[in-house]
């Protein structure tokens, strides 16, 4: 039938011609993007399945920082160790020399005024060697309140009027902190280890807050009174018996995030031990053992003290040393986890490139062919608007 109304010829052209612009557009976006799946709809199966690689191969390189993080951690702590190793040595070849009965007893309060000034520097290094803020050298990475409630300031426990509504310790040295007070107004707070910080204390108004910010301790505490309460009355209750100690704790074991999940094999544990002179859980140079470490005249007395003083410093080394090897076996594992994470990124990298990426090669033949259907849809759907013209032929007489 032939018709001037309906042109079946050409909407069956121009429907080809819209799919094969509809095809050119898609292979036109991937080829612009690099990507084969630019949306849900290009392959659904693929897109969730690249989606989990990417969040394994973005966790994995992070993983990587974070070893390489750790390392650098445990780099940090070593050389320090590295120098108390060189000052125990130091130790040692004193305590050997005062060993010699060649000498009196000035020139063997001498050495033992070195030895004194040494163990100080082992501690002052201890102390001050940290990480991010983290404490390396003295058994505690962070600090946490210990202590019992009744005999020790914890949180919750009152103060004269007040609560103690805070108490942070995050950036305190394991020890035992005491309140003392050197008249009106003032509070002081000392370490177990020697260190104090004196600070101002004002009263609390009612409904009032007061921040006593021991910050060269890392101790801050936060006073809170509905009724108010005087600076004398605070001053009082902290320095009483009963809440004038703060005992902070902590664990010297880092946690470190080597994987990209949230199974017991994607984290690892490193421990920093103390290391401190005057801590018995440290290098344990202390009174003790026929050394008496009570004044420089007394450490290497006699030739049975320099004797004994040489065995502590023996068993110093070798504390020392054990530590030391167990951060080298930490490190090297490290070093492992990042080569092993490495492997691990690039050949997921790998497989999810042949689930995403475009294939160039392939879309460039797609894109010719398209160009080819395109050029021949256009001149077929000419072709058919021209067809109907010739209906008008028998219309004329």
């Amino acid at each position: 039938m032939s018709s001037i109304v309906t042109n079946v010829a050409a909407l069956n052209g121009n429907r080809n011609l819209n799919n094969t612009n509809m095809k050119m557009g898609k292979v036109l976006e991937k080829l612009s993007s690099g990507y084969r799946i630019n949306r849900a709809a290009d392959d659904a199966a693929g897109l969730g399945i690249s989606e989990k690689m990417r969040a394994q191969i973005r966790g994995n390189s992070q993983a990587i920082r974070n070893a390489q993080d750790g390392i650098s951690m445990i780099q940090t702590a070593e050389g320090a160790m590295d120098e108390i190793h060189s000052i125990l040595q130091r130790m040692r070849e004193l305590g050997v020399q005062a060993a010699n009965d060649t000498y009196d007893s000035a020139a063997r309060t001498s050495i033992g005024t070195e030895l004194i000034q040494l163990r100080s520097e082992i501690d002052r290094i201890s102390n001050a060697t940290n990480f991010n803020g983290q404490s390396l050298l003295t058994g505690a990475l962070t600090g946490t309140l210990g202590g019992a409630t009744g005999t020790d300031l914890v949180v919750n426990d009152a103060v004269g009027a007040a609560i103690a509504t805070a108490i942070e310790v995050a950036g305190a040295k394991p020890a035992t902190y005491t309140f003392s007070s050197a008249g009106a107004g003032l509070i002081t707070l000392t370490s177990s280890t020697g260190a104090a910080q004196q600070i101002s204390i004002g009263a609390i108004a009612a409904n009032g807050t007061q921040t006593l910010d021991f910050n060269q301790l890392g101790v801050k505490i936060t006073l809170n009174s509905t009724a108010g309460e005087t600076a004398a009355n605070l001053v009082t209750a902290l320095t009483a018996a009963a809440n004038d100690t703060i005992v902070v704790t902590g664990s010297g074991s880092a946690a470190l995030q080597v994987g990209a999940n949230t199974t017991a094999y994607d984290s690892m544990n490193v421990s920093f031990n103390d290391v401190r002179a005057t801590q018995a859980g440290g290098l344990n140079l202390l009174t003790g053992g026929g050394v008496d470490w009570t004044s420089s005249a007394t450490i290497v007395a006699s030739n049975t003290a320099s004797q004994a003083f040489i065995n502590q410093i023996d068993t110093a080394i070798t504390t020392l040393n054990t530590r030391r090897s167990d951060l080298g076996a930490a490190q090297n594992r490290l070093e492992h986890t990042v080569n092993s994470l490495g492997v691990a990124v690039e050949n997921l990298t790998a497989s999810e490139s042949r689930i995403r990426d475009a294939d160039v090669a392939a879309l460039s033949s797609q894109m010719a062919s398209n160009q080819i259907l395109q050029q021949a849809g256009t001149a077929v759907l000419a072709q058919a608007n021209q067809a109907s013209q010739s209906v008008l032929t028998l219309l004329r007489g």
